[in-house]
C-alpha cells in the first residue's frame, strides 16, 4: 500500500526497500536477521550431505494482492483521510478521488478469481476488516445491503480462499481504532494512522491486541486466516514487536500452527527475497513455535494503489522471457512473490492491472512453466519453516528427519552414487517411484543425477526416515 512518504511522495514498498538497504551496514556484523531487526531463534543440526531444496526443485511463485476488501473501493475513501493526516501538505493525496467509483464489484472478483483458478495462480488476497472506517464487514457496510455484503463474503470464502490466503490489513488501513470504543481516535494525525506512527514505541502485546481486533472480525464472518499484512509503515520502527505480535495473535485467534506476515518488498538489488523464519523455539516439543516473514520481490507494476500509470509487464518479465525482475529471481532459485494492489488491478473499471497480470502469467508459463510452483503464502511459510527447522541426520544409507512441522512436497538432495536402486520411506516402507529428471518430481518420487539423489515426499511431523538401497 503506497502511503509511506516524508517530504515527497515515496511508494510504500519502495520506502521499505530503502529502509532495509539503509540498515545493511548495521547488518554486516549480525547477519541477515539484523537487516530486518528480528531474531532467527533456534536452529537444528543439519547433515552436510543432505540439502533441503525448493519444492519439487521448482521456484515457488505467487501473487500478493494488497488493499482488497469486500465491495469497498478502499482508496477512494482512504485518500481524503491521508490528506487530512498530512494537513494537506502531501501532493500524493491531491487526487480527483471523488470521481472514482466507491465500489469494486463482485463481478470483477469473480472474473479475476475464476481466471486465476483456471491458470493455477495462487497467492494472498487482503480483506480489510473495517475499510477506511466505512463499515465493518462483520456488521454493516453503509451503501450496500445486508445481502450484498453476505454474498460478497461468501464469494471470497468459496472462490478466493481455496487458492489465496486471506489477510487483514490491520483494521481500517487508515485511522487507528480505539479498542475500548470501537471508534477511530479523534486526533487526525500521523500518530493515529495505521500507516505511519502508531506502532512506534508500542509493545508486542499492544500490537497483538490490535491485530486480535482485526483477526476477530474476519473470524466472525467465517474467513480462514494464517497471516497478517501491514498497511503502509505499520511496524516500521517496531520490527521485533511486529513479528512477535503476529506470532502471538494469529496463534491466539485462529490457532494457526505457522503464523506469517507480509511487510517487506525488495524490488531490486541482490538482497535475498527468501522468507525469514523468525523466533523459532520449542522445536523438540509438541508445540513448536515460529513466525515467517514473506518478502515480495517486485514493486507494484500492475496499476498501483492510486491508479497511476502502470509500469507494465516487462518490468516483471520481458516478452522473450530473458529479462525482468521475476526472471532474475527465478535464476536465483528464490521464491518469486509478486506484488499488486487490488485498486490498480481493477483500475477504475478499465482492468489495466488485470490485463498486465494476465500477460505476466502467460509469459511465465510460456518460458518457465516447468520450473515454477504456485503457492499461497501459508504454503510457502510452511515449506520454509520445515526447510529451516527440520533436524536432518545421515547414517550411511539412511537419512533421519525430526520435523517440528509436517510439510507436503518436501524435497531434498542427498549425496549418493549411481548404485542407488531404490528409495523408501521408513523401515519396510513402500518404495518411492523413480523418475527421469527433477522436472518430473512430485510427491513420492526421486531421481538420480551424478552423485546426487533428489527425493520429493510428504514429510510427516515428528520422526521419519528415508532408506537408500
Amino acid at each position: 500500500m503506497s502511503h509511506e512518504s516524508t517530504q515527497s511522495p515515496v511508494s510504500r514498498r519502495r520506502f521499505l526497500d530503502q529502509t532495509a538497504r539503509g540498515m545493511t551496514a548495521a547488518a554486516l556484523a549480525g547477519g541477515a536477521f539484523s537487516l530486518l531487526a528480528q531474531s532467527a531463534g533456534d536452529r537444528p543440526k543439519k547433515s552436510n550431505d543432505v540439502t533441503v531444496i525448493i519444492p519439487r526443485g521448482r521456484v515457488p511463485i505467487g501473487m500478493i494482492i494488497d488493499d482488497s476488501t469486500c465491495l469497498v473501493n478502499l482508496n477512494r475513501f482512504s485518500i481524503p483521510q491521508f490528506d487530512a493526516a498530512w494537513g494537506g501538505k502531501n501532493d500524493a493525496y491531491h487526487r480527483d478521488w471523488k470521481s472514482w467509483s466507491p465500489e469494486i464489484p463482485d463481478s470483477f472478483v469473480r472474473k479475476f478469481g475464476e481466471w486465476c483458478a483456471e491458470n493455477g495462480v495462487k497467492g494472498k488476497y487482503s480483506i480489510v476488516p473495517y475499510p477506511a472506517c466505512v463499515g465493518r464487514v462483520d456488521r454493516v457496510l453503509p451503501g450496500w445491503s445486508h445481502q450484498e455484503l453476505q454474498d460478497s463474503i461468501k464469494l471470497v470464502r468459496e472462490l478466493m480462499a481455496p487458492n489465496w490466503d486471506i489477510h487483514p490489513e490491520m483494521v481500517t488501513h487508515t485511522r487507528v481504532i480505539d479498542l475500548k470504543t470501537g471508534q477511530p481516535y479523534p486526533e487526525i494525525s500521523l500518530k493515529y494512522f495505521e500507516n505511519w506512527d502508531w506502532t512506534t514505541g508500542r509493545s508486542a502485546d499492544e500490537i497483538a491486541a490490535y491485530m486480535d481486533y482485526a483477526l476477530n472480525i474476519l473470524k466472525n464472518v467465517g474467513l480462514p486466516c494464517e497471516g497478517i499484512t501491514t498497511p503502509g509503515g505499520f511496524g516500521n520502527k517496531a520490527l521485533p514487536e511486529l513479528s512477535r505480535a503476529t506470532l502471538q495473535s494469529v496463534r491466539d485467534v485462529y490457532g494457526a500452527e505457522i503464523p506469517h506476515y507480509f511487510r517487506h518488498a525488495f524490488s531490486e538489488g541482490n538482497e535475498s527475497v527468501a522468507p525469514r523464519v523468525e523466533y523459532a523455539s520449542d522445536l523438540d516439543s509438541d508445540d513448536p513455535r515460529c513466525v515467517v516473514s514473506v518478502i515480495a520481490c517486485t514493486s507494484d507494476w500492475t496499476g498501483g494503489w492510486d491508479n497511476t500509470p502502470p509500469g507494465g509487464p516487462d518490468k516483471f518479465i520481458s516478452a522473450d522471457g530473458k529479462s525482468g525482475r521475476v526472471v532474475d529471481i527465478i535464476k536465483r532459485d528464490e521464491p518469486a512473490m509478486m506484488l499488486g494492489h487490488w485498486t490498480g488491478i481493477y483500475w477504475l473499471g478499465r482492468e489495466l492491472g488485470f490485463e498486465i497480470f494476465k500477460t505476466v502469467v502467460g509469459r511465465l508459463h510460456e518460458h518457465y512453466g516447468d520450473q515454477l510452483h504456485w503457492m499461497k503464502l501459508a504454503e510457502l511459510s510452511r515449506y520454509w519453516a520445515a526447510k529451516e527447522l527440520t533436524r536432518v541426520e545421515r547414517h550411511e544409507n539412511q537419512v533421519d528427519f525430526h520435523a517440528p512441522y509436517a510439510c507436503p512436497l518436501f524435497t531434498v538432495q542427498i549425496v549418493a552414487n549411481s548404485e542407488v536402486r531404490k528409495i523408501s520411506t521408513g523401515a519396510g516402507g513402500e518404495p518411492l517411484k523413480k523418475v527421469a529428471t527433477t522436472k518430473d518430481l512430485t510427491n513420492g518420487t526421486w531421481c538420480l543425477a551424478g552423485d546426487k539423489v533428489t527425493v520429493c515426499f510428504d514429510l510427516p511431523k515428528g520422526k521419519s526416515n528415508l532408506q537408500l538401497a
